[in-house]
Formats: C-alpha cells, structure tokens, sequence
C-alpha cells in the first residue's frame, strides 16, 4: 500500500518543502479555514437552487453544478486542510469564468459605495445594496491563490499525511 502512495507523496512534498509551524501556521490556518467556510456560504445556495442559477447565468446546468459543488465541496476541503493545492485550483477555475463573465458583461472593477448612488439609481432585490462588480470575483482569485503557493500549512490533513509517510 504504501508504494501506492509513494509517488504521491512525492509529488506533494515537491510542491510544499515544509509546512509553516508557529504563528504562521496558525494563521494560514485560519485564512485556509476562513476561505473555504466563505465557499460554503456561496456554493451551497447555488447547489440547492442550481435551475434558478443556471438561468440567470444563461449556462448549462451541469456547469453551473459543477461550479456550486466545487466551492461547496473544495470548501469542506480547504477547512481541513486536505487535497488542498488540488481544492483551490478547482475553485480558483471557477472564480476565473465568474470574473470573465463580469469583464465580458462590462461590470467596473470596483462598484460605486452604495451610500454615494443617488435614489433610485441601483436597487437591489432587497432594495438599495451593492451593485455588480468584478471586485469579488478578483479577491476570492487572490486568495486561492495564495492558499495553493503557500499550501496548507502544518496545522492540515495534509501535512499529517505527508509527515506520516
């Protein structure tokens, strides 16, 4: 079994020498637990309401699945720390086609203050909030990607399982 598991421990140990211990451990913890919790809150509505989505994005409903299972899914893994350069990537893939589509759609990069649009200007669906923008979409990319260049971290199923083979 453990030969099995030999080329992928490798491959993991070439992408992450050592896992960050100390405050930094704990602090990529928290971001890593903190980003996926965020993808929970976003996929999980998507997944329960995928028709609905799926037309209001004008996409097939399988890719609008896929997309809701990713974060939901890769979510779950970022907040135990396993598979966790493979979970950013998948959800990072999808945060990509959402800012595409707001660039394509010719959202700003960053929306106007709610409080400085005059009356009237942009409601909401629960009245006046914040308009569209390709800000979320760019910030949720940052952060994947900073959780997949700088990995789990020590305090991670996946660097116990990398120490333990």
């Amino acid at each position: 079994m453990l030969d099995i598991l030999e080329p992928i421990s490798t491959f993991w140990r070439s992408l992450y020498l050592s896992f960050p211990t100390g405050i930094q451990g704990w602090t990529l913890a928290a971001f890593r637990a903190s980003v996926g919790f965020l993808f929970i809150l976003h996929g999980y509505p998507k997944l329960n309401n995928l028709k609905l989505w799926s037309e209001g994005l004008k996409m097939p409903i399988f890719l609008c699945f896929l997309s809701a299972s990713s974060m939901f899914l890769g979510g779950i893994c970022l907040i135990i720390g396993f598979l966790t350069p493979l979970a950013a990537v998948v959800i990072l893939v999808s945060m990509l086609f959402a800012l595409y589509l707001e660039i394509t759609q010719g959202l700003p990069f960053v929306a106007i203050d709610p409080y400085l649009i005059p009356p009237g200007e942009y409601e909401g669906e629960d009245g006046k909030g914040e308009p569209p923008s390709q800000e979320k979409a760019f910030v949720f990319s940052m952060m994947l990607i900073l959780i997949a260049v700088f990995g789990p971290g020590i305090f991670s199923i996946d660097a116990w399982l990398i120490n333990s083979l």
